[in-house]
């Protein structure tokens, strides 16, 4: 490598309230020699980051801006409303939208939600972002409905949030850009989907290696539970031979006719 090279790296984008940390580690340690860059970005501005090549992958929240990229669902997150702490709701495990209908809920420009119908009362204007919306909300202006990664994203010591049960729900994927998948985008996905180091894609000329060893003790193991004379041989096991034991056995029969006339013929004369 020469001076003007860098070093090889992988670039990790994430919107708000994304913890990639989890598979930052294992990343880590399946792939020391390329580093891997979390770049933070915002839900609107993720596709643009991908689509520029300003990140190799990124955590998104679907449904994915477009059909040049490529993504893998992973998992679903709770949806809340956060409160002030004296609010009624502060008093209670979980709420609908129903229970919120005197309430003015505030809708920011950047939510992930997708409403047929907000509940409460609508404000006046719409917040710009989430965290303008929960500072609203720590004013005593109304109430927000967010995934719950934003409301700990957000946390406050005067806020609190309940469980909405028939909100809706947001969905975290891992997205890229599809013309743009190469071997270190492979590794990650097999990272993300929970794949042990022999089995990520982009790295499978690995495993075949260990399967010898493994298909060689199938293959001893098999003829002993075929043979039909398995039994027979498992018997004299604790002897120093099967055959031989058997041979000099003058009960089995197997000795020869020699060797059976000269046992026979003293008991026969008693």
């Amino acid at each position: 490598m020469t001076g003007s090279e860098a070093p090889p790296s992988f670039r990790l984008a994430y919107v708000p309230g994304v913890t990639p940390s989890k598979w930052v580690r294992i990343w880590n340690e399946r792939r020391p020699d390329v580093s891997l860059v979390l770049v933070p970005v915002s839900a609107t501005e993720v596709y643009d980051v991908l689509r520029r090549g300003d990140a190799d992958a990124g955590f998104v929240r679907l449904p994915v801006d477009g059909a040049d990229l490529s993504a893998i669902p992973l998992y679903t997150e709770t949806t809340v409303v956060v409160v002030p702490k004296d609010h009624i709701v502060a008093a209670v495990e979980q709420v609908s939208g129903e229970d919120l209908a005197d309430d003015i809920v505030l809708h920011p420009e950047d939510d992930p939600l997708d409403w047929e119908r907000l509940p409460g009362r609508p404000a006046l204007e719409r917040p710009a972002e989430t965290v303008d919306a929960v500072e609203l909300v720590a004013a005593g202006i109304g109430v927000v409905i967010v995934p719950q990664s934003l409301a700990r994203l957000h946390h406050r010591k005067d806020l609190t949030y309940r469980t909405v049960t028939d909100a809706p729900e947001s969905r975290i994927a891992l997205a890229w850009p599809e013309e743009l998948t190469t071997e270190l985008v492979e590794d990650f996905i097999g990272i993300v989907r929970g794949r042990t180091v022999n089995s990520t894609r982009g790295r499978s000329q690995t495993p075949p290696a260990a399967q010898p060893k493994g298909a060689a003790k199938s293959a001893k193991a098999a003829p002993r539970k075929s043979d039909a004379g398995g039994g027979a041989r498992r018997k004299p096991a604790p002897g120093k031979g099967g055959g031989r034991a058997t041979a000099k056995n003058p009960r089995s029969g197997s000795g020869g006719p020699k060797g059976g006339a000269k046992r026979g013929k003293p008991r026969r004369g008693s």
